[in-house]
């Protein structure tokens, strides 16, 4: 089972092109499916043996160590996909998993923030200081800006971009140089199962990304090029990671004393939502967020429903 595991990592990595994080994802879930069906001590057990009792049992496991639905869905959406490998590489007759019922999962309608709450937060960027002038105000946008620290620059170009285009966070930190149409203000953003799509992206993250692009310079001289092609670095001046991103996000809702829990994701949520509160066609935003089934798209929709609701309650007479 573990040679066909690796063979099944090796397909996904150079036929599939699979996101690191995604690969790393199934190397974990199957690893684990392994451990549990070879304890120490115990007769090893043959790929040809798993059969959708087995895998039902893995889940009463799963269930049993209170994992939550949707990490036990993504475990099963695992198996099915090696299984499935396994089957059409003639290593095992079937796929045992497809007779096993997906965990019902609840429907969350994301939570966004309002348009007015987002133009709050991200226009404030622009008015921190560093932590040096604190105690005195700038008298002028300019000066505050003056006294930003050089990674404030970045931080508000990677917060505008986001909210801007609607990238996922691995989107923007997989970024190169030439991904970027400065003079059409235009983004080549590279999605899941290696899906290319054009973005554009507005004014203010325009200046946002234009006061950036010197800091930009400065901090690939610390690591004397070696992310030459990356967009976003960190203070070496190597390309930033998904958890670097989600920190900055996290420190800016702390600094800026927002509330509710923000996220990378959360950017993008808010992107499409406001599309959409503003009249955008449903198809337009499923082209811009990437979406292969429009049915994800539409998740957007309740979102709105609910705004509509919360307005209705607070403004209707008789409601």
């Amino acid at each position: 089972m573990k040679e066909a595991i690796e063979k099944f990592l090796r397909y996904l990595n150079s036929e599939r092109h699979v996101s690191p994080h995604t690969l790393r994802n199934y190397a974990s879930d199957l690893q684990q499916f392994h451990t549990y069906l070879n304890p120490p001590d115990s007769p090893l057990v043959k790929l040809a043996d798993i059969d959708h009792r087995v895998i039902r049992e893995y889940l009463g496991y799963l269930h049993d160590q209170q994992l939550q639905k949707s990490s036990m869905a993504r475990k099963l959406a695992a198996l099915r996909s090696f299984l499935k490998f396994c089957a059409r590489e003639g290593m095992v007759r079937e796929n045992a998993a497809r007779l096993v019922a997906t965990p019902k999962l609840p429907k969350r309608v994301p939570s966004i923030l309002s348009a007015e709450e987002m133009n709050e937060f991200l226009d404030g960027l622009a008015r921190v200081q560093a932590p040096q002038a604190k105690r005195r105000p700038a008298r002028s946008l300019r000066a505050a800006q003056a006294s930003a620290t050089p990674l404030l620059q970045r931080d508000r170009a990677i917060l505008e971009l986001l909210y801007a285009s609607g990238l996922r966070v691995s989107e923007l930190t997989g970024l190169n140089v030439e991904d970027v149409d400065r003079q059409d203000h235009m983004l080549r953003g590279v999605g899941k199962g290696n899906k290319e799509r054009i973005i554009p992206y507005g004014s203010k993250a325009e200046e946002a990304i234009e006061r950036y692009w010197p800091i930009r310079a400065k901090l690939l001289g610390r690591s004397r090029g070696k992310d030459a092609r990356a967009v976003f670095l960190n203070y070496e001046g190597r390309r930033m990671g998904n958890r670097s991103v989600a920190r900055v996000v996290k420190k800016y809702v702390l600094l800026m004393n927002l509330s509710g829990d923000l996220h990378p994701h959360s950017l993008r949520h808010a992107f499409a939502s406001h599309l959409l509160a503003d009249g955008a066609d449903l198809r337009a935003i499923q082209e811009l967020l990437g979406h292969s089934s429009l049915s994800t798209t539409q998740r957007y929709t309740h979102a709105s429903i609910r705004q509509l609701m919360e307005v209705y309650d607070k403004a209707h007479p008789h409601a």
